[in-house]
C-alpha cells in the first residue's frame, strides 16, 4: 500500500475513450475498483472481472502505461492508476419498426472514459506502508483439538 508524503504538481499520463458503447453505470463499477491500484495490480483485476466493461478499459489502461513508457520513459512496474473517471457520453437513438405501424425507441447509450496514471518512482511523495501495516485480525488462542471418538466413550455413554 502506498501512502502521500506531501501533495505537489507532478507529471501525469493519461488515455481517453470517447463514445464507448455501453452505459456509465455498467462502466463505473469497474472504475471504482481500479482506482488508485498500480498498473500490475490493475490488469489482474480487469482480466479476472466477469464485465463487459473490462475490455475497453483494459485497452485503455494498457494505453496509458505505454503512453507513460513512449512519453516519460517510466517502468511498467512503477505505475499508479491515480484518477479513473466515467462520464456521460451521447445516446444514439433509432426507431424500430413495431406491429400495426408504430415504431418503438431504442436508445444506446454511449460513455467518455478517462484514466490517468502516474510514475511513482519520479514522485517523491509516496513511500512504502505495507510493513507498518498491522494485520486487522489477531490470531485468538484456541484450545487443543479435542476428539470425541478417542474420548473413551465419556461422550457416548450419557443419557
Amino acid at each position: 500500500m502506498l501512502k502521500k508524503k506531501k501533495t505537489e504538481k507532478k507529471k501525469e499520463v493519461y488515455a481517453l475513450g470517447h463514445h464507448i458503447s455501453m452505459s456509465a453505470d455498467k462502466a463505473r463499477r469497474v472504475i471504482d475498483q481500479i482506482r488508485g491500484r498500480s498498473f500490475e495490480e490493475t490488469l489482474m483485476i480487469l482480466e479476472l472481472m466477469p464485465y463487459r466493461a473490462c475490455y475497453p478499459i483494459f485497452k485503455l489502461v494498457y494505453s496509458a502505461a505505454a503512453n507513460a513508457s513512449y512519453n516519460m520513459g517510466s517502468n511498467e512496474a512503477n505505475l499508479l492508476i491515480s484518477k479513473a473517471e466515467v462520464n456521460k457520453g451521447t445516446t444514439i437513438k433509432k426507431f424500430k419498426p413495431r406491429a400495426r405501424g408504430r415504431s418503438y425507441p431504442i436508445k444506446k447509450p454511449t460513455c467518455h472514459i478517462t484514466i490517468v496514471m502516474k510514475d511513482i518512482s519520479v514522485d517523491a511523495k509516496y513511500v512504502e506502508i505495507d510493513s507498518l501495516k498491522k494485520p486487522r485480525w489477531k490470531k485468538k488462542h484456541r484450545a487443543p483439538y479435542r476428539d470425541m471418538y478417542s474420548s473413551g466413550g465419556r461422550i457416548w455413554d450419557k443419557k
